[in-house]
């Protein structure tokens, strides 16, 4: 009896067969794996736990998989991995870049702008747009920012 993970999008999903039959999926976001099946849906923390609950290796040997990357910029979550990393002390502003090369700078976590027809949310907005309307933020939570959203909006 055999079963393997068939990779179908690299790193990311993954279809489980056994015998050739297709026994269930595997999914993985940035910290966890999800394991599908006519059994239901179970979590796992990492590959290693996944494999021992199905009781043998079925991933690829030669397959790495990343899965615990970083998208935290002191404490604010980021749309993407952050490059360069910096703090605006004036500002209050934990900003990052979305690649090495970048001379764009984003601001992590969750914000609501002002622009002249009102305030919206705003998820890791250019700091060239925070520097040129009023903001609120940064916030830690997405429910965080709807709130201050809703208030500011009565």
């Amino acid at each position: 009896m055999t079963t393997k993970a068939k990779p179908i999008i690299k790193d990311k999903f993954w279809i489980v067969e056994r015998d050739g039959n297709r026994i269930g999926t595997i999914s993985v976001d940035d910290e966890r794996f999800m394991f599908s099946s006519k059994d239901g849906i179970s979590f796992f923390d990492n590959k290693k736990q996944l494999e021992r609950n199905l009781g043998q290796t079925i991933f690829e040997r030669n397959e790495n998989i990343e899965v615990s990357v970083e998208k935290v910029v002191h404490g604010y979550q980021t749309s993407t991995v952050p490059y360069n990393v910096v703090y605006d002390v004036k500002k209050g502003l934990p900003l990052f870049a979305k690649s090495a090369k970048s001379k764009s700078l984003y601001c992590a976590g969750y914000y609501i702008i002002r622009f002249e027809k009102g305030w919206v949310k705003s998820f890791c907005p250019k700091l060239i747009t925070a520097e040129r309307y009023k903001i609120k933020g940064p916030f830690k939570h997405e429910l965080e920012m709807r709130q201050e959203l809703s208030r500011v909006n009565k």
